[in-house]
């Protein structure tokens, strides 16, 4: 068993490394901060973070939270250009625990990893060779974060020996989706044998987010029907019946479903063949059509495509503040590429709600916005509000919505009660809407500290 009380969670990006460390406590804590639960066993001391890693010069923030650390107040942000990778980027965060909070390495007991795809694993593992290899594995299955992930995890175990790495991953949340919902209409002997199915993502939010609405309401986790909208530059949807996954945007890879910062989302599988055809025209000459390497596909359309190339930024703040919401002409978004990519964003999100309330039967006690732009953007919140009332949902409170993204609550309703239109089946469920402050790295580490068998 580990000495030390520190756990560390680390959550890699394609570009990008979030960084928490917390102390483990030997019972509840009495007041954990906004938003982390009756159930929270850890207290947060610092965090950190490392952006813009694949376009030097690295942003670097530290910040130590815990008032009582004799470190507190330290609160640095710096470019830093030595860092060039993941590896070089957590390298930097040692030294600057050492320096700025006088941490040793070795005072870390556990360090949670977030891991995006995780195969057919049901719970986290601890990482050995075997657990190691199979997450390389997988990697073709989610480009843009596992990599990063087992960079990250790698350079633990060669600076940190003594710290135990574990994997916590984000399709674990989704194993309860049915097979019928999980299946593709391809042979199933070859699907079967190669993994090809839906894995479902962002399970690590949805499982926080599903907490703290239980505790928000005051019902169980296991009564409650959600639609969640995980929604950030890799954004998602999915519906959850009596606490489980029923089903999720996301697929066999993140690319799937909702379009983000960079991504296509869902599209016709033969696009990607006629996008890159040579004739730059739809044609079924073999002469006239190009390979395309699926690696070459995947590249397409994981990191050339989404909000970035329709109008040349990944803030969707910037493309909110130019895509001119109040006009009302329809054929706005024909001429201004950032009312395209707003409208387009607006429209596959509802083409989920309405597919998940329909999945649910109208039973639904909330429509929970969570990620960056879930919990930022007051227009998309509005504009999908606007458009959910029809199914029964509460009208949406105008100033509630403008203070979400200000408040410490870690759930926060932004509709009125019993104004929403009654809809039949419905049960009597509210149908509220709420912004969920959600937190992966406190979910991680909240489960290593629960879990008695790791102390």
């Amino acid at each position: 068993m580990p000495s030390g009380n520190l756990i560390l969670s680390l959550n890699s990006g394609s570009s990008s490394l979030k960084i928490t460390l917390y102390s483990r406590c030997d019972s509840l804590i009495q007041d954990p901060g906004p938003g982390k639960g009756s159930d929270a066993c850890v207290k947060l001391i610092l965090n950190a973070s490392i952006s813009n890693i694949t376009a030097p010069p690295a942003k670097f923030k530290f910040k130590v939270e815990d008032s009582s650390a004799g470190s507190s107040g330290v609160d640095k942000e710096e470019s830093v250009e030595a860092i060039k990778d993941h590896a070089t980027a957590f390298a930097h965060f040692l030294r600057r625990l050492e320096e700025f909070a006088s941490i040793q390495p070795e005072e870390v007991a556990y360090i949670c990893h977030r891991v995006v795809h995780g195969g057919n694993y049901s719970k986290p593992v601890i990482i050995d060779k075997e657990s190691y290899e199979e997450i390389e594995h997988l990697s073709d299955l989610a480009p843009l974060h596992n990599g990063a992930a087992l960079s990250v995890i790698h350079a633990c175990i060669e600076k940190m020996p003594k710290a135990v790495s574990i994997a916590y991953f984000d399709t674990t949340f989704h194993r309860s989706i049915p097979a019928h919902v999980a299946s593709y209409p391809i042979d199933q002997e070859i699907a079967k044998r190669k993994g090809l199915k839906k894995y479902g993502f962002h399970g690590l939010s949805y499982a926080y987010v599903l907490r703290a609405v239980a505790k928000h309401l005051q019902r169980p986790s296991e009564s409650l029907n959600l639609i969640v909208l995980h929604l950030g530059s890799g954004a998602s949807a999915c519906a959850i019946k009596n606490g489980l996954s029923l089903d999720t945007s996301m697929g066999l890879t993140p690319l799937n479903g909702l379009p983000g910062a960079t991504r296509s989302g869902a599209i016709d599988p033969s696009l990607i063949f006629h996008y890159t055809n040579r004739a730059g025209k739809i044609t079924h000459d073999p002469s006239a059509a190009s390979k395309v390497d699926v690696t070459v596909a995947e590249d397409i359309l994981n990191r050339r495509a989404g909000w970035k190339v329709l109008t040349g930024t990944t803030d969707f703040g910037v493309i909110t503040s130019k895509a001119e919401l109040e006009d009302s002409d329809p054929s706005i978004a024909e001429r201004n590429p950032c009312r395209l990519a707003f409208d387009m964003f607006t429209d596959r999100i509802l083409n989920y709600v309405g597919s998940y309330f329909l999945k649910l039967e109208g039973e639904v006690d909330g429509l929970v916005f969570a990620g960056g732009i879930g919990e930022r953007s007051v227009q998309l919140r509005e504009k999908v509000a606007e458009r959910v009332r029809t199914v029964g949902f509460e009208v949406l409170d105008q100033e509630r919505n403008q203070a979400a993204s200000k408040t410490g609550d870690e759930v926060f309703k932004i509709s009125v009660d019993g104004t929403g239109r009654s809809v039949p089946g419905a049960g009597g469920r509210k149908k509220e809407i709420l912004v969920c402050h959600t937190d992966e790295q406190f979910e991680m580490a909240n489960n290593c500290t629960r879990d008695d068998s790791r102390w």
